[in-house]
């Protein structure tokens, strides 16, 4: 299965390389500078952003110990707009690296809100967390419209929420390669953050300082939510659907799956990308519309599952 993850990602590539609005062998931009310019950089984007978001939804599904949860559904996405449209609204012309730390911060804190809620939900339900989750990040939604309907800044809040690859040029997306080292963190502590989804009790039980394998947890997700929706807008479902696929196949073995989960994250959003361009060439669908509507079919397939078989939390 791991080979035909490979396989696939590998055709994918270059599929990508090869399919755009401008033909790559016409010679009216030369395909040397095409490919260097907007393909490898658009497909490097999507793999990054796939594989982060992937990552980041199975940190948040061991912190609150919830399968149903993804950064999607934590008010993560929205609270990271909401950090932007203040940095635009005092320092339009700020630096991109000031503008994500901007939105890392307010992310950080639209999950820690997250976090609160949820040790006041009854984990008896599995059900009942992600609807509290969407409930919430849809106040924090409706907050951030309001205020970008106030400032006149909907058409920022629109690209914010896209999450399209069109627009990715080389030195516009390398930002993402944050997400590179987030993962390699993330790696060396896979025990730390397997015990965390055990409970807190238990997690201090054994030895584990609890606040600060938590911090890092939200930090991680934080700024990798905040730099993907920075770069290319906002991608609902990733963080759900690949943990789960990666969790039924091959077991809960944090360490041991964190390789794929990010493989598969990348393959599957740059295949969403590759999707988008043919449908309707040579326009384009956004990626994180033909992966919503991926996702959102599986959601609700495991919605249905999860009470009948509780394979939606652990611990």
């Amino acid at each position: 299965m791991r080979g035909l993850i490979a396989t696939g990602l590998v055709l994918l590539v270059g599929a990508s390389l090869l399919i755009g609005a401008a033909d790559l062998w016409s010679g009216d931009l030369g395909t040397g500078f095409l490919v260097a310019v907007s393909r490898l950089p658009r497909t490097a984007a999507a793999l990054l952003a796939g594989a982060g978001l992937a990552l980041a939804g199975v940190v948040v599904q061991l912190t609150v110990q919830n399968r149903l949860v993804e950064p999607g559904l934590t008010g993560t996405p929205e609270a990271a707009m909401l950090g932007l449209l203040g940095v635009t609204l005092i320092a339009p012309g700020a630096a991109i690296l000031i503008k994500m730390s901007v939105a890392a911060v307010t992310a950080l804190m639209g999950t820690a809100g997250f976090l609160w809620l949820s040790r006041h939900v009854p984990r008896r339900d599995p059900i009942l967390l992600p609807l509290v989750g969407i409930i919430y990040g849809g106040i924090l939604g409706a907050v951030v419209l309001w205020a970008a309907w106030v400032t006149d800044l909907v058409q920022y809040l629109g690209v914010w929420q896209s999450g399209e690859f069109s627009g990715v040029l080389r030195g516009r997306y390398e930002l993402l390669w944050i997400i590179a080292a987030l993962g390699a963190a993330l790696y060396l502590a896979a025990d730390r953050i397997t015990i965390l989804g055990l409970g807190e009790d238990y997690a201090r039980s054994l030895g584990l300082d609890y606040r600060q394998t938590l911090a890092l947890g939200l930090v991680i997700v934080s700024v990798t939510v905040s730099a993907v929706v920075v770069t290319v807008g906002s991608l609902p479902f990733v963080g759900l659907v690949v943990p789960n696929i990666v969790s039924r196949w091959r077991g809960d073995n944090l360490r041991r799956n964190l390789p794929v989960i990010a493989l598969l994250g990348g393959t599957l959003v740059l295949a969403a990308d590759v999707l988008g361009r043919v449908v309707r060439w040579p326009y384009e669908i956004p990626a994180g519309t033909i992966f919503a509507v991926f996702g959102a079919g599986l959601f609700l397939w495991l919605l249905n599952s999860a009470p009948r078989r509780g394979e939606a939390g652990h611990g």
